[in-house]
């Protein structure tokens, strides 16, 4: 955390952004800071700077598309991620929080705004199967997950597999979707609610983002797949168990979210959603 903070406060007062001090918002696989006084919210993951670009570009068009977006930083007159460190960062607006959370209402219907938006917009974008593809890939690989028990390893592998089958024998209509737009990636500010974090963009059913969202989102959001949405969350869930046994991951607690996943995928339908699980453990 040290490095990244330095990484991100040298690269603002190279852009003559004012930097005395840094605030974490949130630190898990990826790091958000409030830089002050200049107020710019700073994004930084340990990976390369081509996501980052990628994230930049689609933020922008879904801007100019009228989508319910997090602006860049517009004292950066060229927008673009910065590498330093090993890290990837991007600089964004900061907005002052206007509530605890969205509510329910206002979060579908900006989601539903979003993907409007996604639908005009020109970008190259991995499948949702792909992700499905990476989360299998660290199951697969003790190396990978090395705390997972085989059992657990074979469970879970399968539980992918048949999840990813039940969604493609539907044949849904797909389309660019966000990719993880849970209520950690939708701010509350004074222009509404705005997403953020682009990184896990992909092409999918729009029941595939929903999976990610509190029931209560989901009732408001219309002409949802009630069944294509229960798979999706399932698979969700899956995947989401897969990435707390990776040896990468630096989700907190995540080997208490990992062995709850995977006792739910056990359980069976109807599937829990992720904020459901997450309140139960208290995290």
């Amino acid at each position: 955390m040290t490095r990244a903070i330095a990484a991100a406060t040298s690269i603002a007062k190279e852009l003559n952004l004012p930097v005395d001090d840094a605030t974490v918002l949130h630190n898990s696989n990826k790091l958000a800071l409030r830089l002050v006084p200049a107020d710019v919210f700073a994004r930084i993951a340990p990976r390369g700077e081509a996501l980052a670009e990628f994230e930049i570009e689609l933020a922008q068009q879904l801007a100019a598309a009228g989508a319910p977006v997090a602006a860049l930083d517009p004292r950066v007159q060229q927008p673009r991620g910065h590498t330093r460190d090993g890290f990837a960062i991007t600089l964004w607006t900061y907005y002052e929080p206007v509530a605890p959370a969205v509510a329910p209402r206002d979060f579908a219907q900006a989601l539903e705004q979003l993907h409007a938006g996604m639908r005009t917009v020109s970008v190259p974008g991995q499948r949702y199967t792909d992700r499905v593809a990476e989360a299998l890939e660290i199951v697969t690989t003790p190396a990978r997950s090395p705390e997972l028990a085989d059992d657990d390893r074979t469970f879970l592998s399968n539980r992918l597999n048949s999840l990813q089958a039940a969604i493609d024998t539907r044949a849904p209509a797909e389309q660019l979707l966000h990719g993880e737009p849970h209520p950690g990636n939708v701010l509350s500010t004074a222009q509404g609610p705005l997403f953020i974090d682009f990184e896990t963009c992909c092409r999918g059913p729009i029941e595939f983002d929903l999976a990610h969202t509190p029931e209560a989102v989901c009732e408001h959001y219309p002409n949802l797949d009630k069944d294509l949405l229960d798979d999706c969350r399932g698979l969700v869930l899956a995947m989401v168990a897969a990435w707390r046994w990776d040896l990468a991951d630096e989700f907190p607690h995540g080997h208490t979210f990992g062995t709850e996943l995977l006792q739910v995928l056990r359980e069976g339908t109807p599937w829990p959603t992720l904020s459901q699980i997450t309140t139960r453990l208290g995290l």
